[in-house]
C-alpha cells in the first residue's frame, strides 16, 4: 500500500498533550492538527462517565528535546541472539532497535500510559435462548450481553431463564426463592445502570419483586434497588443491602404508584459514585423524573457485578409469574483496577524490511523519528478502544470514510453470538482491491467492526502501510487475512513458537509484536492451530505482559480481562495458549 491511505490523518496523540481520554479527542483529519487539548480523564464533576479509556502523555518541554540531541555519527552494533538485531546508539544511549528481516523499529520516546475502562452497552435481548438443539450441559440460558460480558443465571433451576427476541424472561415457579441474573464482570465500581421490566400478572396472596443489583459479590452479598409489586397493584421502591443473608433497608420504602395493571413496564435506574448511591424508578411509558427518589451513602461493597433479581414472596398464590426484561443498559461504568500499561516504547514501521545494512538513508529516517510524537503502531491500535472518537479520512481510497474510532467485533447471530469476518475495509464500509487484483466488497452489517485479524490488518496494513493479502498468501510479503495463516506467512521474523508442550518464553518479545494463540475457540468451524491474534502492548502496572486484540466477549478491541485476561503471564487462557510471536 502507499502512504496515501494514511496521509493527512489526525496526529491523535501528538505533541504536548497532557492527559487525553480517547473519547475527548475530536479532529478534522483532512489537515494536519495541532496539539491535542489537555483534558483530565477524571475531571470534575466526578462520576462513572469520566473514567474513559485513555492514552496519557506527560507535557513536553524544551528539556525533553534537548536530551534528544543525537551525536554524529550514530553507532550501530549487532546484538547477540536470534533473530539478529542492530542497536543504534547516540552518546551511549539507545535511540533505536532494528530487527534483521523486520520493518518494525523500537524507539524510546515520551512516556505514555495506556488505560482501558468499561465499555457502555445495551442488552435488548435480540436473540433466542436456550438453543434446544445443544446438549443440556452446553445450553446457555441468557447468553452474552452485546459487549458487557456473559450472563450468569442462578437459582433455583436453569429452565426458569430463557430469551425470546426482545425479552429476557425469568419465570417464578416457586415462592421465596430468589433468581439472580448477573453480568460476569466483577470489577465494576462507579456505574450508571438501568433496566426495563414488567410482570405478566399482578400477584395474589403475597407480592413479587424485581430488583436492579449492583456491587454484587454473590447472591448473599449485594446492593439492590427493588420494586415490590403488591397484590393491590401498588408499586413500592426499596433500596437495600444484603450482607451474609441479612437485609438492611438503606432508605424508607416509597410507594410510587397504585392500581398498576399487569404488563406495565417499569424502569429502575441506579447511579453509584464512590459511596453515594442514587436511585429512581418510574413507569417506562412516562418521562424519566428529573430528580432522584433516593440518595444515600454506604461503603459496604466496593467492586462487584451489575444484574437483576426476581422474587415471589412466600405465600404468592398465582405462580408461575414471569418477569419480562426488555432492556438492560449500562450508560457508564468504571473498573476498580482498569488495566494500565506505562512505558517509553514507540513502534515505527520502515518502508522495507531492515537487511542488516546501516545506511545514510536509514540514519536519516531514525533521526527523523527521534523524539517524534506522531502516531505510531501503538497509538493507532489504541484508537479503536472503547471511547475512541470517530476520525474520517480526508483523502485517498477511504476519503470520507471512518478510519479510526471505537470498534465492535461483529454483528449478532440469532443466539446472540458475534459473527467474525469483519476485515479492515469492512470497518470502513468500503470495497477493496488487493495487490493480486482480488476485489472484496463491503458488508452492510460489519461497518464499524473488526475481528481479531481484521484489527491487526487495520493497524499494520491500512494505517502503517504493510502490504495486505486478500486471503491466505504464502509469499511472506503480505499480511494474510486469517490469524492461522499469519502465524506461518506474515511478513517479518518469527521471534518464538511453542514446542508443543508449553507456551514460548518469548524472551525477545517487544511492543508491537504479533502474539498468536491456539485458544481452540473453533470460531471458524475448525480447530485451527492458531485462532486468535493480538498486538503486544507491554507490561502493566502489575508487571505482567499485556496485549491488545479484538474479542467477541468485549465486542471489539481490548487490553482488559473481561471474558479472559489479556495477559501472557499466569494461568489464564491466553497465557496458556500463546503459540507464536512474530515481528512484522
Amino acid at each position: 500500500m502507499s502512504n496515501t491511505s494514511r496521509r493527512g490523518l489526525l496526529a491523535v496523540l501528538a505533541a504536548s498533550a497532557a492527559s487525553v481520554p480517547l473519547g475527548a479527542l475530536t479532529a478534522a483529519p483532512a489537515r494536519a492538527a495541532g496539539p491535542a487539548t489537555a483534558v483530565e480523564p477524571f475531571a470534575a464533576p466526578a462520576g462513572p462517565g469520566t473514567a474513559l479509556s485513555s492514552v496519557t502523555q506527560a507535557p513536553l518541554d524544551a528539556s525533553h528535546f534537548s536530551r534528544l540531541t543525537l551525536h554524529t555519527p550514530l553507532t550501530a552494533t549487532v546484538l547477540p541472539g536470534t533473530p539478529e538485531r542492530t542497536e543504534i546508539t547516540s552518546g551511549g544511549e539507545r535511540v533505536a532497535l532494528l530487527t534483521h528481516g523486520a520493518r518494525t523499529v523500537l524507539l524510546p520516546g515520551p512516556e505514555r500510559t495506556f488505560t482501558e475502562n468499561k465499555k457502555p452497552f445495551v442488552d435488548d435481548f435480540g436473540r433466542t435462548l436456550p438453543d434446544l438443539s445443544l446438549p443440556e450441559a452446553e445450553r446457555r440460558y441468557w447468553g452474552s450481553t452485546p459487549g458487557g460480558g456473559s450472563w450468569s443465571t442462578l437459582g433455583p433451576d436453569e429452565t426458569d431463564y430463557s430469551v425470546v427476541p426482545g425479552s429476557g424472561i425469568i419465570t417464578l415457579t416457586t415462592d421465596y426463592a430468589s433468581r439472580h441474573a448477573s453480568v460476569r464482570d466483577d470489577g465494576i465500581t462507579d456505574v450508571d445502570v438501568r433496566s426495563v421490566a414488567r410482570f405478566d400478572k399482578v400477584p395474589t396472596g403475597q407480592a413479587c419483586s424485581y430488583a436492579l443489583s449492583f456491587g454484587y459479590r454473590n447472591s448473599h452479598n449485594n446492593y439492590r434497588a427493588r420494586l415490590s409489586f403488591v397484590t393491590s397493584g401498588a408499586v413500592q421502591l426499596r433500596v437495600e443491602k444484603e450482607v451474609d443473608d441479612q437485609v438492611t433497608q438503606l432508605a424508607t420504602a416509597l410507594t410510587l404508584a397504585a392500581d398498576v395493571p399487569a404488563g406495565t413496564d417499569w424502569t429502575i435506574r441506579v447511579r453509584r459514585e464512590g459511596t453515594l448511591i442514587r436511585v429512581k424508578a418510574w413507569r417506562s411509558d412516562l418521562a424519566e423524573p428529573s430528580g432522584w427518589a433516593v440518595e444515600v451513602t454506604d461503603s459496604t461493597f466496593g467492586a462487584g457485578r451489575v444484574g437483576l433479581r426476581a422474587l415471589a414472596n412466600d405465600g404468592c398464590t398465582n405462580l408461575p409469574v414471569k418477569l419480562i426484561v426488555s432492556r438492560f443498559q449500562v450508560d457508564a461504568a468504571t473498573w476498580e483496577a482498569p488495566p494500565r500499561v506505562t512505558h517509553r516504547h514507540w513502534v515505527r514501521v520502515l518502508p522495507q524490511p531492515f537487511d542488516g545494512n546501516w545506511t545514510p538513508e536509514l540514519e536519516q529516517t531514525i533521526r527523523g523519528w527521534a523524539g517524534s510524537t506522531a502516531p505510531d503502531v501503538l497509538a493507532h491500535a489504541a484508537m479503536f478502544l472503547a471511547g475512541a472518537p470517530a476520525v474520517t479520512s480526508g483523502t485517498g481510497p477511504a476519503k470520507d470514510k471512518q478510519v479510526l474510532g471505537e470498534a465492535g467485533y461483529g454483528y449478532l447471530d440469532p443466539q446472540g453470538d458475534r459473527y467474525e469476518g469483519a476485515d479492515f475495509h469492512e470497518y470502513m464500509n468500503l470495497g477493496w482491491t488487493f495487490p493480486d487484483g482480488t476485489w472484496t466488497g463491503p458488508s452492510s452489517k460489519q461497518g464499524g467492526n473488526l475481528d481479531c485479524s481484521g484489527y491487526t490488518r487495520m493497524v499494520y496494513g491500512y494505517h502503517m502501510g504493510v502490504p495486505l493479502a486478500a486471503g491466505e498468501d504464502t509469499s511472506g510479503t503480505r499480511l494474510p487475512r486469517k490469524s492461522r495463516h499469519m502465524a506461518d506467512h506474515a511478513p517479518g521474523v518469527r521471534i518464538d513458537r511453542t514446542d508443543g508442550t508449553a507456551p514460548p518464553a518469548a524472551t525477545q518479545l517487544q511492543p508491537g509484536d504479533l502474539v498468536l494463540f491456539n485458544a481452540d475457540s473453533g470460531d471458524d468451524g475448525v480447530s485451527a492451530t492458531v485462532d486468535h491474534v493480538g498486538i503486544y502492548l507491554g507490561e502493566d502496572a502489575a508487571g505482567v505482559r499485556r496485549f491488545l486484540s479484538s474479542r467477541k466477549t468485549v465486542n471489539g478491541p481490548t487490553m482488559s480481562d473481561l471474558g479472559g485476561a489479556s495477559l501472557l503471564d499466569g494461568t489464564g487462557t491466553y497465557a496458556r495458549t500463546l503459540h507464536t510471536v512474530h515481528r512484522i
